[in-house]
C-alpha cells in the first residue's frame, strides 16, 4: 500500500521549483546521450557506426554544439510537463484512494502512467520540435529556432503535424506500466526485506531499475514515434529516417524487414547509459535545493546538512513556524495558541 506524501516543511511552490531546476540539470547535462538516442532511433547517418561512433561522427560533421540540440525545447517542455504530471497524477490517485487514504502499488503505478500520458498529449508538439531540432543539421538548419520550428510546422504541414504519432505515446504506456510492475512487485525479492526498511540509496537504485525496464519494454513504440515525427515531405530528405512508410502499422514492417527486429531498440544502448547520470543529478540536485529551502524556512541549521534546528517543531508548516516566530519576537505568545490548535 501507499499514499500521497509531501515534505510539509516546504512549500508547493519551492517543492516545484526544486523539481524544476532538478530537471532541467538532469536533462542538460545527459544531452548529448539523448541526441544520440534520437539518432540512432530514426536512422541517421551519424548513427551509422554504432553508439561508440556516433560521438566522434557528429562531432566531425556538425561540431560539439550538436549534442545539445534540441535541449532548448526539451527544457521548456519540462517545467510545464511535470506541473501538469503532478496534477493529473494528485487527481488520479485520489480517484484510486480508498476511504484510509490508501493506494495499492499497482493503482500507483497505473495513476502515473496515466498522469504521463496526460502530460505527454497536452505538451506533445514540443516534443516534435525538440525531434525535428535534433535531427536537422545545425550547419544548414531548417529551423532558426523553437518558434520558428512552430511556425514552420504549423503553416506549412498543418496542425496535425505536431501530433504526429502521439497514439503510440500512449499505447507505449502500456508495456511501460507492465515493465515497472514487474520490478516493483519483486522489489522484497531483490533485496530480501521489506520496502518500507529501504535506504534512499535502494531507493534511488530501485528508480533506475525500473526505468531501465518500462522503457526497454515502450522502446519499439518510441523507435517509431520519432520516426514519424520527422517524416515530412517539407523537411529535406524526408527527415533523413532510415525506412519510408504510410503509417504505424507500415513503419512497423518496414523497420522489421529493413533493419531487422532489434532494429526497433536503436538506440537503446544510449538511452540506458542515460538512466543513472539522469536520475542522479535530478535526486541530488533536488535534495540539495530541498536543503536551502529548509534552511531558508528555518527547519536545520544548514544548508549543507540535514541537521535540525534546536527548538523548532519540525511539524509545524513554513507559515506556521514563520508566525510564531514573528509572536516569540513581539513577546506575543497568545497566537502561539491557535496556531498549535489548527
Amino acid at each position: 500500500m501507499g499514499s500521497l506524501r509531501r515534505d510539509s516543511r516546504v512549500t508547493p511552490g519551492q517543492s516545484a521549483l526544486c523539481g524544476g531546476l532538478a530537471g532541467l540539470l538532469g536533462r542538460s547535462l545527459t544531452a548529448p546521450l539523448e541526441v544520440v538516442k534520437v539518432l540512432a532511433q530514426v536512422g541517421s547517418r551519424h548513427a551509422e557506426g554504432g553508439f561508440v561512433q556516433s560521438f566522434p561522427r557528429l562531432y566531425r560533421a556538425e561540431g560539439g554544439k550538436a549534442f545539445w540540440k534540441g535541449n532548448g525545447a526539451a527544457c521548456a517542455r519540462l517545467l510545464p510537463s511535470s506541473a501538469l504530471q503532478l496534477c493529473a497524477y494528485r487527481r488520479f490517485l485520489m480517484f484510486f484512494m480508498d476511504n484510509l487514504g490508501q493506494v495499492s502499488q499497482w493503482q500507483a503505478i497505473i495513476a502515473g502512467s496515466l498522469a504521463g500520458m496526460v502530460a505527454a498529449v497536452v505538451t506533445y508538439p514540443a516534443d516534435v520540435i525538440e525531434t525535428r531540432l535534433i535531427v536537422q543539421n545545425t550547419l544548414e538548419p531548417s529551423y532558426r529556432g523553437i518558434l520558428h520550428a512552430f511556425c514552420s510546422i504549423y503553416y506549412q504541414e498543418g496542425f496535425l503535424a505536431l501530433y504526429k504519432g502521439v497514439s503510440l505515446t500512449m499505447l507505449g504506456a502500456i508495456p511501460f506500466s507492465v515493465g515497472s510492475f514487474l520490478i516493483y512487485i519483486n522489489l522484497d525479492k531483490i533485496w530480501q526485506e521489506p520496502s518500507v526498511r529501504f535506504t534512499p540509496f535502494q531507493n534511488f537504485i530501485n528508480g533506475c531499475l525500473a526505468a531501465g525496464v518500462a522503457q526497454t519494454f515502450s522502446f519499439p513504440f518510441e523507435t517509431v514515434k520519432r520516426k514519424m515525427q520527422i517524416q515530412s515531405r517539407i523537411f529535406p530528405h524526408c527527415g533523413g529516417t532510415d525506412v519510408h512508410f504510410t503509417g504505424i502499422v507500415d513503419c512497423f514492417q518496414y523497420t522489421v524487414k529493413t533493419k531487422g527486429v532489434m532494429g526497433l531498440w536503436s538506440g537503446l544502448t544510449a538511452n540506458l547509459l542515460k538512466i543513472v547520470p539522469y536520475f542522479g543529478l535530478m535526486f541530488s540536485t533536488f535534495e540539495f535545493c530541498k536543503r536551502i529551502c529548509l534552511y531558508r524556512n528555518g527547519y536545520i541549521v544548514s544548508p549543507l546538512s540535514y541537521q535540525l534546528t534546536p527548538g523548532v517543531d519540525q511539524s509545524l508548516h513554513p507559515q506556521e513556524l514563520k508566525e510564531l516566530k514573528r509572536c516569540l519576537r513581539r513577546g506575543n505568545f497568545e497566537p502561539r495558541k491557535s496556531i498549535l490548535k489548527n
